[in-house]
């Protein structure tokens, strides 16, 4: 990286950017677009947390947080969660420690907001993150989501 890596919210000036940001062609399974993300963002905005992630004047990648979200469905608020809900990170500029930093951003969010554990999915076999996600602390913690693995990384 050749300057420090800084996010920012996504604006009126910066959305076509935003949406034009294109991870690599055989990743493209694996996560959604960023413009279903600032949709789903728009439809949740008391749960998404959509941020850019520029180094320099580059805009490098995009990360989209879930914050505080009652998994439990029952306003008991026995099953809180925050977590990583999407990570798309350029194709030219992965492998420079931008998807790190996107982690190490959301983690350091949710410890702002009390939380102590994030939470991500990924789809499993070989073409897939989860090798990035377990490097990084991450365990599968049993569950699914649809075909997705869950995975957790104690933040105390």
């Amino acid at each position: 990286m050749t300057t420090s890596p800084r996010l920012a919210e996504v604006t009126a000036d910066t959305i076509d950017a935003a949406i034009g940001l294109r991870i690599r062609p055989d990743q493209e399974h694996l996560v959604a677009p960023v413009v279903k993300s600032l949709a789903e963002a728009y439809v949740h905005p008391e749960a998404a947390w959509p941020r850019l992630i520029h180094d320099g004047d580059r805009l490098v990648g995009f990360l989209m947080a879930f914050l505080d979200i009652d998994f439990a469905g029952d306003g008991t608020g026995r099953d809180i969660r925050s977590g990583l809900w999407r990570l798309n990170i350029a194709a030219d500029e992965q492998g420079r420690g931008y998807g790190r930093f996107a982690v190490e951003s959301v983690a350091a969010e949710i410890r702002r907001r009390g939380g102590d554990r994030m939470y991500v999915t990924w789809h499993p076999g070989d073409d897939g993150p989860e090798g990035f996600y377990l490097g990084l602390g991450f365990r599968a913690n049993g569950e699914t989501s649809g075909d997705q693995t869950v995975g957790v990384l104690e933040l105390g």
